[in-house]
């Protein structure tokens, strides 16, 4: 490796790097603002500017911007050279002559890198005292607020949503000292990714507008780590806390997983947890505190259970422990998973393929570096959207590896690399059932039917290896598709193929599979991507349990009159007529659950489940990789754990073995000896006895303030901390002040680095993994000894029907899921209900856009207005699933008109 030397001192440093890269790796404090390590190199700020010299004879030496320099063996630098020190200091100045004197008002104040950056040059006091530019906001929807007054003009937003994102409506007008970065006319973001510009921003100008209606400073909130509860994908987010409600979710790094950035559901969609729907109290029949009898709530629940035939429903938001506690508490062969048929099925399916096949599952991080991509019946940005954020990575890897190598500079300058790329894009295959976001980036874009997706991904599978099943009978569309995508995936070094439940059928996941091993067995080492339906679908799965069908029917015939459910909204499980008959037929129903809702409405005892904020525990992601999340306050209502509560109604019960279990600790090690499946789990972050120096890990800052005064309308004594006797983590700002393991640190903070930067501070090497390591763990593994096996059962080709339309799944990023339509920001750009047909179907049927169309799907009666869309399947119909205002469909199914 190349050696550097920095003021007189020598560092071996990673070849291919710049010197800010190298110099912040190394940990030395070297101040930048428009360098960012996911965006590469500009050299628009001309901030971090060091001096360079010939030789060791050279005393003169020349300034260059360290970002835009690469690493040479020998070279010689200085940080602390008077001269560099001094243009930096007079480059914030000029940076900062329209800036605005807002720091005590601004929302990014405490949190902010252009702070850190000016204390960090020494220029402390303002040398212009004329009149300031100034611009005009702009509305940017429910989830930015737009401050323009603040920008320094470091071109980190657009580079980021435009370039990164891909984002069209945001961009940079005028010029010179009036650079504006704003849309062309105000209005919401388009974007999935909008949020991020309010940690990319390096000062104020673009800030969480939900933390501003319940503002409280960065030093001022409670923290801890999580794990994102919006999709399958485990992102890794900071969840912040003051008061008892939840403020802010923000990115926690993690260089296997999300990176540096989230989609906007998981930045915004927490409001949830604070929501006015709450369950807060234990409730009997509605009547809070007590039973019927006058008893005790755990006890008229212990009553009830002791006395009926009893079941339990599992949920896949819910952890890994809370389902173990139910499954062991009610009986292996009385647990059901708590999922629909088709949900099962699918996530069965794709757990199955990776457990058996040769073929890996790729995290997020993996997805961004393919160099073929191949989407089989998915529309990634509404079901997984930070894969399709990977996606668009990828589709660079091939044109950037050619530019690099034609104009031999380093992928690292961005600005070069994209003008020698221009719009240039790798192979990137998409079939779906009507248009995506990303068919843009496209070599191939075909929109049909799922039967016929699946033809084609076999008929692929067939043409890399003759061991796979024939497909007949294929249309010349289909075969030219399947013949387009088979060349680009044998020139492939590292294909990725993703399908997953979006399509709604198994065959497009074997398929899927079928394609991964037939490039297998030609030794390419491809990946695939299943996405799964929710936060631990996986890992509900890997715990196993009875069809949801089964458990209606046991209620039905009699042999089971109470059943205990876990964070589960059962009308969405099932159609309406098929819940109210179940809920009618059974006699006790105890629900434990953060949200009123349906379910809840038929509840005959209800507890109150902490949310993630509130409650410590496991997930499993798409990929196999086992997470803990961590709970950030002790709410003031009676919510805890649901594995918690299930724990004390085992107590109560006298229960033999689960009676023994008091804390996290001993739950996880349970699941571990009971499941060989979940070996490991216990490694995924320390026990609750791990100290370093003694010490626990706070979750407040050092600069934690008020804290004697926040319950002083209560009681003006202080009250004693709540203690966490799961984990090593404190609910104070007293403790170890060094650096956690990676899966425990609740926020990034070095001194003279206040804002999400720090975060370089924490790993390995800038932009590289966290110091120790990431967190989480892989539980699933190819099963690379095995010849790949493959699927033969090729469905037969889908024709549109007369007098009746497929019925097809349409998912929506803001609305499809459960939670966080709670969120008024989220709520507010949901759609309303709908059906869509292709523009000769509504010919057909003598219907138009807007106008409400009628039909039955198992017995419930729909009417839903229609939408126009020709890039869908001729004979299909698309319906939104998951809207707080539809029933449950089943799709995909034939429905007759």
């Amino acid at each position: 490796m190349p050696i550097i030397h920095i003021d007189n001192k020598p560092y071996e440093i990673k070849a291919g790097k710049n010197l800010l890269e190298a110099c912040l790796s190394l940990g030395l404090n070297l101040p930048y603002f428009c360098w960012h390590p996911a965006l590469g190199s500009v050299g628009a700020c001309r901030q971090c500017a060091v001096k360079v010299f010939k030789d060791e004879a050279d005393t003169k030496g020349r300034i260059v911007m360290s970002c835009m320099e690469p690493v040479k063996d020998q070279l010689r630098l200085s940080v602390d050279d008077k001269e560099a020190a001094d243009f930096r200091k007079h480059i914030i100045g000029w940076l900062m002559t329209n800036h605005p004197h807002d720091c005590a008002v601004c929302d990014e104040g405490g949190a902010c890198h252009l702070q850190d950056m000016t204390v960090m040059t020494g220029h402390s006091y303002r040398d212009y005292h004329f009149t300031k530019r100034t611009h005009r906001n702009q509305y940017l929807g429910p989830f930015l607020n737009h401050e323009m007054n603040r920008c320094i003009q470091c071109y980190r937003c657009v580079r980021f949503y435009k370039d990164f994102a891909g984002g069209k409506d945001l961009d940079v007008f005028a010029a010179h000292n009036h650079v504006y970065f704003g849309r062309q006319e105000e209005g919401t973001l388009e974007s999935e990714f909008s949020g991020n510009l309010a940690e990319i921003c390096p000062t104020g100008v673009f800030t969480d507008k939900t933390l501003k209606e319940h503002y409280t400073r960065k030093w001022d909130m409670t923290y801890a780590p999580s794990v994102c509860q919006g999709c399958g994908l485990g992102c890794n987010i900071t969840a912040g806390e003051r008061y008892g409600s939840l403020r802010q979710i923000s990115n926690r790094f993690n260089s296997a997983v999300n990176g540096y950035f989230l989609c906007d559901r998981g930045r915004y969609g927490y409001e949830f947890v604070n929501s006015d729907q709450r369950i807060k109290e234990p409730i009997v029949r509605h009547f809070p505190g007590e039973g019927a009898n006058g008893l005790p709530v755990m006890q008229h629940i212990r009553n009830k259970v002791k006395a009926g035939k009893v079941i339990g429903i599992g949920s896949p938001r819910a952890s890994l422990e809370s389902n173990y506690i139910l499954k062991q508490l009610v009986g292996a062969q009385q647990f059901y998973l708590g999922v629909s048929a088709a949900d099962h099925e699918l996530v069965s399916l794709g757990m199955k393929i990776l457990q058996q096949g040769p073929v890996r599952a790729a995290s997020l991080q993996e997805a961004a570096a393919a160099d073929v991509v191949l989407i089989l019946g998915e529309d990634i940005t509404n079901t997984a959207p930070m894969l399709a954020l990977s996606v668009r990575q990828a589709v660079r890897q091939v044109p950037v590896g050619a530019a690099v190598s034609q104009i031999q500079v380093p992928t690292w300058q961005d600005a070069a690399v994209r003008e020698a790329v221009q719009d240039d894009k790798g192979p990137l295959f998409i079939l779906n059932v009507q248009e995506t976001k990303l068919d843009e980036l496209a070599r191939g874009a075909y929109h049909t039917a799922p039967d016929n997706i699946a033809r084609i991904g076999f008929g692929v599978s067939h043409l890399l290896s003759s061991k796979m099943p024939e497909v007949t009978g294929m249309s010349e569309q289909g075969k030219a598709a399947a013949e387009q995508i088979a060349v680009a995936l044998k020139n492939a070094k590292n294909p990725l193929i993703i399908a997953g439940y979006g399509s709604g059928s198994e065959a497009v996941l074997k398929s899927a599979a079928n394609v991964a091993w037939a490039l297998y067995d030609l030794g390419i080492d491809a990946m695939l991507t299943f996405t799964v339906p929710e936060c631990n679908s996986i890992g509900l799965e890997m715990l196993g349990g009875a069809r949801l069908e089964s458990a209606v029917d046991q209620v039905l015939n009699g042999s089971a009159d109470t059943v205990i459910i876990l964070e589960n909204d059962l009308y969405r499980r099932m159609d309406q007529h098929s819940a109210e008959l179940f809920f009618k037929h059974t006699k006790e129903v105890i629900l434990l659950d953060h949200l009123y809702n349906a379910t809840a409405e038929k509840a005959t005892a209800i507890l109150p489940a902490g949310t993630f904020a509130e409650s410590d525990g496991s997930l499993v992601n798409n990929e196999g990789r086992a997470q803990r999340f961590f709970q950030v306050f002790t709410p003031a209502s009676a919510a805890k754990e649901s594995w918690r509560w299930l724990l004390e109604l085992a107590a109560v019960l006298g229960h033999p073995t689960l009676s023994s279990l008091a804390h996290l600790d001993d739950v996880v090690k349970a699941i571990v000896q009971d499941y060989k499946i979940f070996e490991g789990l216990e490694s995924i972050a320390p026990s609750a006895d791990f100290r370093i120096a003694g010490q626990k890990i706070p979750r407040e800052p050092h600069r934690y303030s008020g804290r004697t005064a926040m319950l002083a309308n209560i009681n003006v004594s202080e009250p004693k901390p709540p203690e966490d006797p799961d984990t090593a983590m404190s609910f104070t700002m007293e403790g170890y002040r060094g650096e956690p393991p990676a899966a425990m640190i609740p926020f990034f903070w070095s001194p003279g680095w206040n804002s999400i930067q720090s975060v370089n501070k924490f790993q390995e090497e800038t932009g590289g993994p966290l110091h120790g390591g990431e967190s989480g763990k892989r539980l699933i593994n190819p099963a690379r000894n095995k010849q790949a096996p493959f699927f033969t059962d090729v469905p037969e080709p889908f024709l549109p029907l007369g007098g009746h339309l497929l019925l097809v799944p349409l998912f929506h990023i803001f609305g499809s899921e459960e939670l966080s339509v709670h969120t008024p920001g989220i709520a507010a750009r949901m759609p309303a209900p709908y059906i869509m047909l292709h523009s000769a179907d509504a010919e057909r049927l003598q219907i138009t856009a807007g106008h409400l169309l009628h039909f039955t799907d198992n017995g419930h009666h729909y009417t839903l207005p229609v939408i126009i869309n020709d890039t869908l399947q001729q004979g299909a119909a698309g319906i939104p699933v998951g809207l707080p205002d539809m029933q449950i469909a089943e799709a995909p199914q034939l429905i007759k008109i």
